[in-house]
C-alpha cells in the first residue's frame, strides 16, 4: 500500500495522511487529483482529468485540451469501480456507493451512489445503521488466523 501510494505521489497525485488506495488509475494528468486525509479508494475506480468530448471542436482548435481537477475530502470512502469525472470535488465525509459514475460537487456528508449518481442521503446516519446491522465486528487489528476465527464465531459458521 505505501508502496502505490508513493508511486502515484511521484507521478503528481496529492494525497493525505492515512489513506487506502486499492488503485492506480489517475488518468493522464494524475497532479490534477487531490486526495484528503483518511481516504479510502476501492480497487477498479478510475479518475478521470480530461474531456475527449474536445474531439468535436479539434477542427476548428487542432491542440484544445479539455480538462478539469478532482478534489476528494477528508473521511470519505469510494466504492469499487467508480468512474470519477473531471470538474468533480467530493466533499469530506461522503459514501460513494460502488459503481457511480461521479461528476460536478457532492456536498459533505453525502450518500451517493448510480450512474449519474445522485445524493441518496447522510453518511453520519449511516453509523447508527451499521452499530444496529450485526455485521459489525472488530477484528481488523488481529492477526489473519484469530480474525477469521472470530469472524466466524461472530456469524456463527
Amino acid at each position: 500500500m505505501e508502496e502505490r501510494i508513493a508511486a502515484l505521489r511521484r507521478r503528481g497525485v496529492r494525497i493525505g495522511e492515512g489513506c487506502q488506495l486499492f488503485t492506480t488509475s489517475f488518468s493522464t494528468e494524475p497532479y490534477l487529483v487531490d486526495i484528503g486525509n483518511r481516504v479510502g479508494i476501492s480497487g477498479g475506480t478510475q479518475f478521470i482529468t480530461h474531456d475527449a468530448s474536445v474531439w468535436l471542436i479539434r477542427p476548428e482548435r487542432p491542440q484544445a485540451q479539455v480538462l478539469g481537477r478532482i478534489q476528494v475530502g477528508d473521511n470519505t470512502f469510494i466504492g469499487e469501480n467508480c468512474l470519477i469525472l473531471p470538474a468533480t470535488t467530493i466533499g469530506a465525509g461522503c459514501v460513494i456507493g460502488a459503481g457511480s459514475v461521479v461528476r460536478g460537487i457532492i456536498p459533505d456528508n453525502s450518500i451517493v451512489i448510480g450512474n449519474p449518481c445522485r445524493v441518496v442521503g447522510r453518511a453520519s446516519l449511516l453509523k447508527g445503521c451499521h452499530a444496529g446491522s450485526g455485521r459489525m465486528v472488530d477484528t481488523l487489528h488481529l492477526p489473519e488466523a484469530e480474525r477469521e476465527a472470530a469472524i466466524r464465531r461472530h456469524f456463527g459458521l
